[in-house]
């Protein structure tokens, strides 16, 4: 099932991209926040990027969409990392738009494991196309993208700030 590996993180990309694109508000918001000062433009052209990248590792796939898919989950879990050492009050990361989806540890976790599940994908020469791969990989990609979805955007309580400051 090495294409659902990949198209589980491709999916929540696509989807998170294309959130972001629609409305940059938050994100913009949470940059500002840690002293990243960013116009909602420059937003927008990411999220689109992250949308770009993850209809590529739904329709293109390889090794090297793999890498990029991986490297970006990497970069998100450093910035949620970020957001819960700096102390400074983020109320949403802006992952999915206008959705609340504030800094946390499970964050970080998720971010991790997407990033794991694209790199696995990597074995046997990399990811074949979701399309191309057994039936039972679509519903897998889904389900897995839609696991990440909820822990992400589950409401629960916010941790203290990392770094032993309350």
């Amino acid at each position: 099932m090495l294409s659902a590996l990949l198209g589980a993180p491709a999916l929540l990309l696509l989807v998170a991209g294309a959130a972001k694109a629609a409305d940059p508000t938050r994100t913009v918001g949470a940059l500002r926040a840690l002293g990243r000062p960013v116009s909602p433009t420059v937003v927008r052209v990411g999220a689109g990027a992250e949308a770009l990248l993850g209809a590529a590792g739904l329709v293109v796939g390889g090794p090297v969409v793999a890498l990029l898919t991986a490297a970006s989950y990497v970069g998100f879990a450093a910035f949620v990392g970020a957001a819960l050492r700096s102390g400074v009050p983020v109320g949403t990361c802006g992952c999915f738009g206008r959705l609340d989806t504030p800094p946390r540890p499970r964050h970080v976790v998720v971010d991790l494991g997407l990033a794991a599940a694209a790199l696995a994908s990597l074995a046997d020469g990399g990811p074949a196309l979701l399309a191309d791969g057994p039936v039972a990989a679509v519903p897998l990609a889904l389900a897995g993208a839609g696991a990440a979805y909820v822990l992400l955007t589950r409401p629960g309580r916010a941790p203290a700030p990392l770094g032993g400051r309350a």
